[in-house]
């Protein structure tokens, strides 16, 4: 009974040992692989969330600032009377009216 015990013992903890083995191996598979992706997806030029939404506040305020500025003008020309009248073009020289 002693021995069976022992031959028992000892399936344990081969078995132990394999399950940690393979654990190890997993994880070590896992990470490879979340390295793999970073360096796939570093190459294809993607921006992070943080700079995304940096470049986007940056646009708004942009959009933001040429509204106030459009607005502005309008009233500057709505004051002096002169409406922005767009020039005519000339001809370029040696062009056949």
């Amino acid at each position: 009974m002693q021995s069976q015990n022992r031959i028992f013992d000892d399936l344990v903890k081969m078995m132990n040992g394999i399950a940690g083995t393979m654990a190890g191996a997993g994880r070590e598979a896992q990470e490879s692989m979340r390295e793999k992706a970073r360096e796939f997806v570093g190459g294809m030029d993607f921006v992070s969330r943080e700079e995304f939404e940096a470049v986007k506040a940056m646009a708004v305020a942009a959009r933001d600032e040429n509204e106030a500025l459009a607005k502005r003008i309008a009233a500057l020309e709505a004051v002096s009377g002169s409406a922005h009248k767009p020039k005519a073009s000339k001809p370029a020289k040696g062009a056949k009216s």
